[in-house]
């Protein structure tokens, strides 16, 4: 369920007209509904009400502090795997107390900031890690409160690019490790094991998989409970997908139903980090039509949208839906909506039957509010795109267009180059 709608042809937000953003902000944009953001954090958390739970929105998904102070308000953690990351929660009010973080890679330097601000725990991806953490939670005389991601061997069925629960997967650790690791982080000093973590992968659309999981994790939480280790918290981590084109993914009530369930009997507070679920159909990418042409047969929309401001298609190969912001009559053609980026991978939608489209049309690419401006780049000196929230009848910049002066910002000409020009 989302707010964007037509009214008498006209593609609205809620109640502002999609086309009197574009002529307001000019294009490309992000355009996000306040009132889908809200409608699915309550959907979601609503899901868990019978059973103690917290929820952490994996910021990598949607990092907009505008976002990231909605989901607060409703009472939302973060789940983070950077430095920045932690950074953004904190100025968006994140409290500390609800912050995980996660990450395979995380530096010494960002693991002392997440000590400073007392987040909630630290997802272990690594013995190694384990150690840095132990150490450095020594030198600042804290403890750094952990749980052990936790590689369960579980085939997601889902890209291969967004699996993270295989064995093959450079994810977490597998479960005969991890009781070494447990046993290690018992006795280490800096440490206190709270937690159990997991996270399979991204856009699953079926429920084995996370009951899979969770049946692995317990099964390994009684073990730990023989070593003495009371587990708090069991992180599941996201993963549940959306409707992008044809898929049928369980609703949130479905898949907190099936999970309660199966945690039955089991005294931890359950930590859930969604990202593309609760974002991913409240955005849209609003683009313009440049020029239309025919090349060998083939039927080309350019727009002004690149790869570089949506790089999901070009990345992965998926599909969203493209929508016309104004109806019209006219012929459908088969076509792609390609950007103006030099590369043959810049595609927003590949051999599509969609509408004739005409310059100066605008386009809306739909379910694009998550890993959509989070993944995008300056690649071709392309200044980054507004994002815009709507409320009600209302809407407002979160974000301004990037500039030329900013796109150049930090860069430097050393002394020695600067007679050659």
């Amino acid at each position: 369920m989302h707010h964007f709608h037509y009214v008498q042809g006209e593609l609205y937000c809620e109640q502002v007209p999609v086309a009197e953003v574009a002529r307001r902000v000019g294009t490309p944009f992000y355009l996000y509904s306040h009132a889908t953001l809200s409608r699915h954090f309550h959907a979601f958390d609503e899901a868990f009400a019978g059973f103690p739970h917290l929820i952490c929105f994996a910021v990598k998904a949607n990092s907009n502090l505008a976002l990231l102070r909605l989901f607060a308000s409703l009472g939302a953690g973060a789940d983070i795997v950077s430095g920045g990351e932690l950074y953004r929660a904190l100025k968006a009010g994140v409290d500390p107390a609800k912050i995980v973080y996660s990450g395979v890679g995380k530096k010494p330097g960002e693991i002392r900031e997440a000590l400073r601000a007392g987040i909630l725990m630290f997802n272990i991806e690594s013995s190694q890690e384990l150690q840095a953490i132990s150490r450095l939670a020594r030198r600042l005389g804290t403890t750094a409160r952990v749980s052990l991601r936790i590689n369960p061997d579980i085939d997601p069925k889902t890209h291969p690019y967004i699996s993270t629960g295989l064995k093959k997967n450079k994810f977490g650790i597998n479960l005969e490790q991890a009781l070494r690791d447990y046993r290690r982080a018992k006795a280490l000093p800096g440490i206190e094991v709270v937690g159990v973590a997991c996270h399979i992968g991204s856009q699953i659309t079926e429920l084995a998989p996370f009951l899979e999981a969770v049946q692995r994790l317990r099964e390994l939480i009684g073990r730990l409970g023989e070593m003495g280790l009371s587990i708090r918290y069991l992180d599941l981590g996201g993963g549940l997908g959306i409707t992008y084109q044809d898929e049928l993914p369980p609703h949130p009530r479905e898949y907190g139903a099936a999970l309660v369930q199966e945690l039955a009997g089991l005294p931890v507070t359950l930590i859930l980090e969604p990202g593309r679920v609760l974002v991913g159909n409240a955005g849209i990418l609003v683009t313009r039509v440049l020029y239309t042409k025919y090349s060998d047969a083939r039927h080309f929309i350019i727009v002004d949208a690149g790869m570089n401001d949506l790089a999901r298609p070009s990345l992965y190969g998926s599909y969203h839906a493209v929508w016309p912001v104004v109806e019209a009559d006219r012929p459908e053609v088969t076509a792609s909506v390609v950007g103006p980026i030099c590369e043959s991978g810049d595609f927003l939608a590949k051999d599509r039957v969609l509408p004739g489209f005409q310059p100066g049309e605008l386009l809306a690419v739909m379910s694009a509010g998550a890993y959509g401006f989070s993944m995008s780049s300056n690649y071709n000196s392309r200044p980054r795109v507004a994002e815009i929230l709507v409320k009600d009848d209302e809407f407002y910049v979160i974000r301004k267009r990037e500039t030329y002066r900013q796109l150049i910002w930090g860069e430097r000409i050393p002394a020695f180059l600067k007679g050659d020009a």
